[in-house]
């Protein structure tokens, strides 16, 4: 009798509790996933009035916006919209769009989603034997006072543990724009760049451009004690330098300390100190490998009589014609193949995350299931 008591009591413990402590666990998901919140940031950057101009990134910007509140559990309260149309009262500069993304990362909790959507140019600076603090991608906001991969990936660390951060930019230069994440498609290459279709205008400024815009730009603010006037960054164009250093002292001239830590006195020491992503973290959708040049497509129909971003559009049609989840690698191969089909051979989209996060939903989406907003 007492045998056959300690054999009923060892059953329970072993068998019934577990399976107790298992409905729990997943009752404990399912009420993580029903109160997570998606949170999106999304820039459009068109530069009007400039010699640098593009045409589609504006109208990224707000396609993105439509398909992720449309399909994909999104809440418009919870998704900012940062462009530089003439009515904006809300520009994408740097200090507005490091403003929005602090403000996501800070509200995030356990279980958030959240997303940064750049369209505009991009730069890049490849790396120096004897200046290794000189290599980086950045994407360059409407005041032309660029954003580093560095940046974004000091302000990803501090997502709290559980949330996820999932970056889509389509810029000229994007791969490998969080510093130090692992490439899982797109094969590295050290090339400077690759040729761009002629019937197309790429999204990719050089820094000798930028230079000579922060040059005049400098000299205006200096002699007019006035703000920014970001269609006079531009429209001084000639030559320039290569020399980061040179870039940085313009900036810090036009803006101070609101600059990419990659300027700041301290970056060489801060950047040693800047931790390992966890698996959670940090899933970039990049339009192009780092050597390559992402396309502004002009109004046809292939795009229905706007202007998209090539990668910007592949992804939003892929999403729009799949019946299911999309993986994170499944959509950026699909893109992939849809921007060949476009006639574009010399853009390759990247995917940098995880081993995880690379075979995870895109934004956590399922199909037929609640999501939080």
């Amino acid at each position: 009798c007492e045998l056959q008591c300690v054999c009923v009591y060892i059953y329970r413990c072993l068998v019934q509790r577990p399976k107790h402590k298992t409905r729990q666990a997943t009752q404990n998901r399912s009420k993580m996933a029903t109160e997570c919140k998606k949170r999106a940031v999304l820039v459009g950057c068109n530069y009007p009035n400039t010699i640098n101009k593009l045409s589609g990134c504006v109208n990224d910007a707000k396609a993105m916006r439509e398909m992720i509140v449309s399909r994909l559990g999104f809440d418009s309260k919870n998704v900012e919209l940062l462009t530089d149309e003439p009515e904006s009262t809300y520009k994408p500069t740097r200090a507005n769009i490091m403003a929005a993304l602090k403000k996501m990362v800070d509200t995030a909790k356990e279980g958030d989603v959240l997303l940064f959507h750049f369209s505009g140019h991009g730069i890049v600076r490849r790396i120096e034997p004897q200046q290794p603090s000189n290599e980086g991608e950045a994407i360059v906001p409407c005041d032309l006072n660029p954003i580093f991969d560095v940046d974004l990936r000091q302000l990803i660390q501090q997502l709290p543990s559980g949330s996820s951060f999932t970056i889509v930019s389509d810029s000229c230069h994007s791969g490998g724009l969080i510093d130090k994440s692992k490439e899982q498609i797109g094969p590295h290459s050290t090339l400077r760049g690759i040729a761009p279709p002629v019937d197309y205008k790429t999204r990719g400024i050089s820094l000798e451009t930028l230079f000579q815009c922060l040059q005049t730009v400098a000299n205006v603010i200096i002699a007019t004690q006035r703000f920014l006037d970001t269609t006079a960054v531009a429209n001084a164009i000639n030559t320039g330098t290569d020399n980061m250093t040179g870039i940085g002292s313009r900036l810090t001239t036009i803006f101070g300390n609101n600059v990419s830590l990659k300027f700041l006195p301290h970056y060489e020491r801060d950047i040693l100190n800047l931790r390992s992503l966890t698996e959670d973290e940090g899933i970039l959708l990049s339009g192009c490998q780092a050597n390559e040049f992402s396309i502004d497509m002009p109004l046809s129909d292939k795009t229905g009589g706007k202007a998209f971003g090539a990668f910007t559009y592949t992804v939003l049609k892929v999403i729009k014609e799949s019946n299911g989840a999309l993986t994170n690698r499944n959509l950026v191969v699909k893109a992939s193949n849809e921007i060949t089909k476009l006639g574009i051979e010399q853009q390759h989209p990247c995917l940098y995350c995880s081993d995880e996060n690379a075979d995870a939903a895109f934004l956590g989406y399922q199909p037929n299931t609640t999501t939080g907003a």
